[in-house]
């Protein structure tokens, strides 16, 4: 897929201007967030200003930002970013993007996320693992396992907000015989219908396949291959439930990816229902962050982010913020129409757990 936005772009700088105060005279000086406000002084990247108001992401990031200062890398400058933010006093911030990102290559916003939270659980295993290579933990106590090379790496703090675990169960309809196995992920990719709710798109994501014809499975039991269900289902649930809207698909006919604009409900609050064996069958959500592309195809189009800070919700354009009524979010659904037009549509959405 042709990409959408240059990284070079995410971290830019801007002064707060008339829109800033234009938008603190609006919310009240006695409501206006003392230290969130200050991202508002970037033209950064849409994927940065949805997970900093994602909290459990931002103190953790703060939170590493007290450690011992380390060899310079996108975590550190991720840190030095927020901190930035949470602690600049006056009304503009400066900082540069390629302190976060050593290169120009160009992603989208799915594929963004994917990279960032991988590359900063692989840093904090990383240092884990050179801790373990000197023989002391960064709580100073001797580690146990520093000789088993072979043990897997130990979950980070990114594991512990994003990810969850999917079960992949196949059973065979000849024997009966279920095998399954777990998959850990850290934002799922949903399928998307027209006229429907993300409630109606996470029950298909576990809807059950069946294997037949030349995609028959292979039975271990009885060593051939046989016709089958398949299905997925969530396990565990994490604390920050990252939810990718797949709104770009491959059309043969016309040799190149097309914009699913369909119009997808997701409501500020969600109710997530796993199956009766999973570690936590039911847990409630709160909407708190919303990536949303504008445009027409993947191959154009532009980004933006809705983020809830306390009780209001914010909407970043570039440099340009402004307050919205949580009404207003419904306008970003997308489009009742099968016809493929220009939109903005909701494309990733972030989902905190309220336990």
């Amino acid at each position: 897929m042709e990409i959408l936005m240059t990284v070079s772009k995410f971290a830019s700088f801007c002064t707060m201007g008339a829109n800033a105060s234009a938008l603190e005279k609006e919310i009240g000086s006695e409501q206006f967030p003392v230290n969130e406000y200050r991202i508002l002084l970037f033209s950064t990247c849409y994927l940065l200003q949805a997970l900093y108001f994602c909290r459990p992401f931002r103190e953790k990031i703060l939170a590493y930002r007290s450690q011992p200062r380390r060899k310079e890398n996108l975590l550190t400058c991720l840190a030095d970013l927020f901190h930035s933010i949470a602690n600049q006093r006056g009304k503009s911030v400066l900082y540069h993007p390629r302190k976060l990102f050593d290169n120009y290559m160009q992603q989208d916003a799915h594929e963004f996320l994917n990279y960032l939270l991988n590359t900063i659980a692989d840093l904090l295993q990383e240092e884990r693992k050179q801790e373990k290579t000197n023989g002391r933990l960064a709580n100073g106590t001797l580690d146990s396992q520093n000789n088993n090379s072979n043990a897997s790496p130990a979950p980070t703090w990114v594991h512990e907000i994003f990810q969850g675990t999917l079960t992949n169960e196949t059973r065979c309809l000849t024997c009966e015989t279920i095998s399954s196995k777990d998959e850990d992920f850290l934002d799922l990719s949903v399928d998307v219908e027209q006229n429907t709710s993300i409630t109606h798109c996470l029950r298909g994501f576990s809807n059950t396949e069946t294997l037949c014809s030349e995609y028959k499975y292979y039975c271990e039991e009885c060593r051939s291959k046989q016709e089958a269900h398949k299905r997925m289902r969530v396990k565990k649930l994490p604390m920050i439930l990252a939810l990718h809207l797949k709104r770009f698909k491959y059309m043969e006919q016309l040799q190149r990816y097309t914009k699913l604009s369909y119009r997808v409900v997701f409501p500020l609050e969600l109710l997530f229902n796993t199956s009766g064996d999973a570690t936590n069958p039911e847990r409630l959500y709160d909407l708190v962050a919303v990536v949303v592309h504008c445009g027409s195809g993947p191959n154009r189009g532009h980004y933006i982010a809705i983020v809830k800070s306390h009780d209001f919700w914010l909407l970043f354009d570039d440099d340009i913020v402004e307050k919205i009524d949580a009404q207003a979010i419904e306008e970003f659904y997308g489009l009742t129409s099968e016809i493929s037009k220009n939109s903005e549509s909701g494309y990733i959405l972030f989902y905190q757990s309220r336990d």
